[in-house]
C-alpha cells in the first residue's frame, strides 16, 4: 500500500504546483491570446490587480479577451493617448528585443521571388479555369474532386446554399471574364465573351438570390462590357470585331428579371429571391438580410447610367435609404435581418460580417463612383457608429495598454455584445478602411486575421475570439483576406504584405488543390475537403493574388483609376458615371442636385484600388511589432 500513497502524494503535489503556476502566470483563458509571448512576473501581478479591480470598476474596458456577453455594463474604452497608463502593461513591450530579426524577415521581397509568386498565382487560376471549361462548362460550377459540373439542385428547391447562387447560366465563366483580362489573356477573353453571347440565356426556371445574381453575373457583364468598349483601352486594343453591346443587353435582361423583387413591398426593400422566368415565388418569405438588400447600388447604378434609364438605380437607392431610415435612433446601427413589409428588425445583430458586410462597402464605393454626397454621409455616420459600438480593445492601434482592436457582434439597439464569434467575411473590413483613409487601423485589424490564417492555413468561417478556437470550421476559398492584403500593399508598398500573400498562396496550393481544381476545406484543422469550387475563387481570390505580385499590371500603370465591386469586378472611376441622363426628370428634387459632386472632383478622403499617388501613400512604416505579434499569436488563436 505504501507505493499507492507515494503515487497519490506525487499527484497531489503536481496539482498544487500546477495551480500555483496557473495563478501566478496567467489567470487562465483571460490572457490566452498572449500566453506564448515572453512574459514576466510584473505583467501577471498587474493582471491579477486588474482582475480584482474589474469586479468593482465601472470603467469601460479596453480588453476583449476576458469579455463575454455583456449585461448592461459599458464597454469599449481604453487608455487615452499620452495618458498615465503604464506602457509596460501593454503586450507591445514584449517586442522590443529582436526587431532586427523581423525587419530582415519581412522588410524585403526579392524581384525574382515576386515573379515566381506571380507565376504561381497565374498557374493557380488556369488550373481551376481550364478544368472548369473542360469538365463543367456550361454548368455553373466545377466539382474539383469528381471533375464534374454542378448546376442548381432541382430535386431539392429548398437547398438555398446551392440554388441561391447557381442559376443554370454558366456562372463561373461569366464571373471570371475580367480576370482573363487582368492576366493579360486577350484571346481567351474574346473566346469567353463569344461563348457567353452565344450560349447564355436568363430565360430560365431558376429561383436565385437577387444579391448573388447581381454581384456575380450582372456585375461581371457590366465590367466586361465597359472594358471592351473603353476608349482609353487600359489593357491595350481589346476591341472585339462585330461586338454590338451584347453583354450590356444581357445585363439589362437580367436586371429586368430581378426587378419584380422590388414590387409589392411596403418598404421598398426587395424580396431576397426571384424566379428568372416567373418573378417572385408565391411562397417567398418577407425577410431579407441588410447586405442582400442594400448591396445592389453599384451594379444597378452603373447600368442605369450606361442605359440612361433611371429605373435600376432608383429601386436600388430606395432600398438603401429604407434600410438606413430603419436604423436605431440610439446607436445608429442596423440589424442583419429585416421584414420587408413592416420594417421590423428580425435579426438584431449588428456586425461587419455575413448579412452586413457589403452594405457598408457599397455606401463608400457608390460615393466614389457616383459622387453623391448622401452616400458618403451615410457611410461616415455608419463608420462612426461602428467605431463607437462594435470596436473593442485599446484606443490606439499601436500604443497604450490592452488588447489590439477587434470588432464584435453587438445588439443594434444598445451595443451590447451578442456573441463571441467573428466570421471570415469580416476580413474585408481592413480593405474598406484603406479606401476610407484609415490605414493604421487597417494594418492592425489585418494582422489579427492574418494571425488566424497562419495558425490554420485558412480562415475558419467563424472564429470564437473568447475561446480562441474555430466555431464553424469550413473555408470555401474566400477572398476577403487576400483583398485586404492587396489593398494594404497598394496603400503602403510595404513588402510585409507580399510575404502575407505568399503565405496565403502557398497555403492554398498545399491544402486545397485536388485533381481538377481547388476544393473547399470542410475542416480547417484536419484539412478534409468538400467537392466545391465557388466562382469567386477565380473571380476574386486568384485575381487579387495575381495583382498583388504584378507591379506592372495595366491597372497599376494606367492613368485611369479603377475600383473593384464586392465580387472583385473591375470598373473605372469615370466622369460619365457622375452624370445622370435623367436629372431633368426630377426638377423638384433639390437634394438630387445639391448633393452631387462635380464630375472633376475626386472622392474625399478615399484612395483608389489601382494606384495611390506617391504624395498620398501612407508614410508610417510597419513596425516589427506587427510582424512578431503575428508569429507569436498563431500558436494560440
Amino acid at each position: 500500500m505504501q507505493w499507492r500513497s507515494i503515487v497519490l502524494g506525487l499527484l497531489l503535489l503536481r496539482l498544487a504546483l500546477s495551480f500555483v503556476l496557473w495563478l501566478a502566470f496567467g489567470l487562465g483563458p483571460s490572457w490566452g491570446f498572449y500566453q506564448s509571448f515572453p512574459i514576466n512576473f510584473h505583467f501577471n501581478v498587474q493582471k491579477i490587480d486588474l482582475f480584482k479591480e474589474n469586479e468593482k470598476a465601472n470603467a469601460r474596458s479596453n480588453t476583449w479577451l476576458n469579455q463575454g456577453l455583456e449585461n448592461g455594463a459599458e464597454h469599449g474604452g481604453s487608455c487615452p493617448r499620452n495618458s498615465e497608463c503604464d506602457r509596460g502593461n501593454s503586450y507591445l513591450n514584449f517586442f522590443e528585443d529582436g526587431r532586427d530579426e523581423y525587419a530582415r524577415k519581412y522588410n524585403t521581397f526579392p524581384e525574382t521571388l515576386k515573379a515566381k509568386m506571380k507565376g504561381m498565382a497565374k498557374e493557380m487560376f488556369y488550373f481551376g479555369y481550364e478544368n472548369y471549361m473542360k469538365y463543367a462548362f456550361p454548368k455553373d460550377e466545377l466539382n474539383p474532386i469528381d471533375c464534374q459540373g454542378r448546376g442548381p439542385d432541382v430535386l431539392n428547391p429548398s437547398n438555398i446554399n446551392i440554388n441561391d447562387v447557381l442559376g443554370n447560366y454558366s456562372l463561373t465563366l461569366i464571373d471570371t471574364l475580367d480576370t482573363l483580362l487582368v492576366l493579360g489573356n486577350v484571346s481567351e477573353f474574346h473566346r469567353a465573351v463569344k461563348l457567353v453571347i452565344d450560349t447564355v440565356s436568363f430565360d430560365k426556371d431558376s429561383t436565385v438570390q437577387v444579391f448573388e445574381a447581381n454581384i456575380r453575373i450582372l456585375g461581371s457583364l457590366i465590367s466586361a462590357h465597359i472594358l471592351l468598349t473603353d476608349s482609353k483601352q487600359p489593357f491595350g486594343n481589346i476591341g472585339l470585331v462585330d461586338y454590338d453591346n451584347e453583354l450590356l443587353h444581357l445585363a439589362r435582361d437580367l436586371a429586368v428579371r430581378l426587378l419584380p423583387a422590388f414590387e409589392n413591398t411596403s418598404t421598398g426593400i426587395p424580396y431576397p429571391r426571384v424566379n428568372l422566368k416567373n418573378g417572385v415565388p408565391p411562397n417567398s418569405i418577407n425577410e431579407t438580410c441588410t447586405a442582400g438588400a442594400g448591396s445592389l447600388l453599384v451594379e444597378f447604378g452603373i447600368l442605369s447610367r450606361l442605359l440612361g434609364d433611371s429605373t435600376f438605380e432608383w429601386v436600388a437607392r430606395r432600398a438603401v435609404k429604407a434600410l438606413w431610415n430603419f436604423r436605431s435612433n440610439e446607436t445608429g446601427l442596423l440589424g442583419n435581418v429585416i421584414n420587408i413589409q413592416t420594417g421590423q428588425w428580425v435579426g438584431k445583430q449588428s456586425g461587419l460580417g455575413a448579412g452586413m458586410d457589403s452594405f457598408y462597402e457599397y455606401l463608400l464605393k457608390s460615393y466614389i463612383l457616383f459622387g453623391e454626397k448622401e452616400d458618403y454621409k451615410m457611410f461616415h455616420a455608419a463608420y462612426e457608429s461602428i467605431q463607437s459600438h462594435m470596436r473593442r480593445g485599446r484606443e490606439s492601434c499601436n500604443e497604450g495598454e490592452g488588447d489590439p482592436p477587434l470588432y464584435v457582434n453587438v445588439n443594434m439597439f444598445n451595443g451590447q455584445i451578442m456573441n463571441t464569434w467573428i466570421d471570415s467575411l469580416q476580413a474585408f473590413f481592413p480593405g474598406l478602411q484603406v479606401l476610407n483613409g484609415d490605414v493604421e487601423n487597417a494594418i492592425c485589424l489585418h494582422a489579427f486575421y492574418y494571425a488566424i490564417w497562419k495558425r490554420f492555413g485558412a480562415l475558419p468561417e467563424r472564429y470564437n475570439w473568447q475561446l480562441q478556437a474555430p466555431d464553424v470550421l469550413f473555408y470555401p476559398l474566400r477572398p476577403e483576406l487576400v483583398e485586404s492584403t492587396y489593398l494594404l500593399y497598394q496603400a503602403t508598398k510595404n513588402p510585409f504584405y507580399l510575404h502575407v500573400g505568399m503565405d496565403i498562396l502557398q497555403s492554398l496550393e498545399k491544402n486545397t488543390k485536388v485533381r481538377c481544381g481547388y476544393a473547399t476545406l470542410h475542416h480547417v484543422v484536419d484539412k478534409s475537403k468538400e467537392d466545391r469550387m465557388e466562382s469567386f475563387f477565380l473571380s476574386e481570390t486568384c485575381k487579387y493574388l495575381y495583382l498583388l505580385f504584378d507591379e506592372d499590371n495595366p491597372l497599376h500603370k494606367s492613368e485611369n483609376k479603377y475600383i473593384f465591386t464586392t465580387e472583385g469586378h473591375v470598373v473605372p472611376i469615370d466622369e460619365r458615371f457622375r452624370e445622370k441622363a435623367w436629372r431633368d426628370l426630377f426638377p423638384g428634387d433639390e437634394t438630387l442636385h445639391a448633393d452631387r459632386e462635380k464630375p472633376n472632383m475626386p472622392p474625399a478622403n478615399t484612395s483608389n484600388c489601382n494606384r495611390i499617388p506617391d504624395e498620398r501613400r501612407y508614410a508610417l512604416p510597419l513596425k516589427s511589432v506587427y510582424m512578431r505579434q503575428i508569429d507569436q499569436m498563431v500558436g494560440l488563436l
